[in-house]
């Protein structure tokens, strides 16, 4: 499996938002993010966010974005718009549905697809959720601490 790339988020923009607009907190690109086994990804959203919480750490398939951004003739769109943590390539995410698995010596237990919602449509485009029902991603629990590390090659922030 490669990490393409990796992404934390201060705040919730859609989870929790129903029947309200959604807030405006950016999904940033990192190149690590560091795993706390039991609590979730360090400076994201989530850690902490329940005692042992069924999304610790989302998983995405960049062949599944790929394809979403053809079908939905989409330019300039970011994988960040699906507000997963880890972008993937060459895993089968729904292989891993109430599995323990292991990446870059970091242990995870996958506990269900992380399901669209309407708020896909908003966030990506018209018929998103619908594209993405049974492909949405993986959420997990994180079983051993560790880091992860991307492939992606980040630009450094100026200034």
């Amino acid at each position: 499996m490669e990490i393409c790339h990796l992404y934390i988020s201060s705040g919730h923009n859609f989870f929790g938002h129903h029947g309200r607009d959604p807030d405006a907190h950016p999904a940033i690109e990192v190149p690590v993010i560091e795993c706390v086994a039991g609590h979730g990804i360090r400076g994201d959203r989530f850690y902490d966010y329940k005692d042992a919480y069924k999304g610790q750490i989302a998983f995405f398939s960049a062949e599944v974005f790929d394809e979403l951004c053809s079908a939905l003739e989409l330019r300039d769109c970011s994988p960040a718009s699906v507000r997963r943590n880890v972008v993937t390539r060459d895993v089968d995410l729904n292989n891993l549905i109430g599995r323990d698995f292991e990446v870059q010596g970091v242990n995870f237990h996958g506990t269900e697809e992380c399901r669209p919602c309407y708020w896909m449509d908003r966030a990506i485009a018209p018929g998103a959720e619908a594209f993405l029902k049974g492909r949405g991603g993986l959420r997990a629990r994180i079983l051993t601490d560790g880091e992860l590390h991307s492939t992606a090659r980040i630009p450094e922030a100026i200034g």
